[in-house]
């Protein structure tokens, strides 16, 4: 085997090795939590963050308050994601600080408690939608 295909397959191997090994000490995270999508409870159980979307679908999680009581039940770090979850919400549209009051309101009904921490859906966010929430200590 020549020399550069060796040195390419090391790096691989060294790549995927600590690929792995970060994966295992960062937290586990599920996004897209909603009553309107199901997920197996035994991956909610082994995750440490769940991204909730406050109005999939325009129905608000507070709505099923059996859904909240059983989140906030696995007592596990719960962070907003986006409003209503579409594509286009955070990248390309601006949102107000009207909606997104209305999700941490929906989110507050919920679990009892304003949302900390947020993750734009898809990890997309312009620098308009990046201001307001950081404005708003997300």
């Amino acid at each position: 085997m020549k020399k550069g295909v060796k040195i390419i397959l090391i790096a691989i191997l060294f790549f995927l090795i600590l690929w792995f090994l970060i994966r295992l000490v960062l937290p586990r995270e599920i996004d897209d939590v909603s009553p309107e999508i199901s997920c197996e409870k035994n991956y909610l159980k082994k995750s440490d963050i769940l991204w909730i979307i406050p109005m999939l679908n325009n129905k608000s999680i507070s709505e099923n308050q059996n859904w909240c009581k059983e989140i906030l039940s696995l007592n596990k770090t719960l962070g907003m994601h986006g409003i209503k979850h579409t594509y286009r919400e955070f990248k390309i549209e601006n949102i107000s600080q009207e909606e997104l009051d209305q999700g941490k309101l929906e989110f507050e009904k919920c679990f009892g408690f304003k949302p900390e921490i947020f993750k734009p859906p898809y990890l997309r966010i312009n620098k308009e939608n990046r201001i307001l929430i950081n404005k708003n200590d997300l």
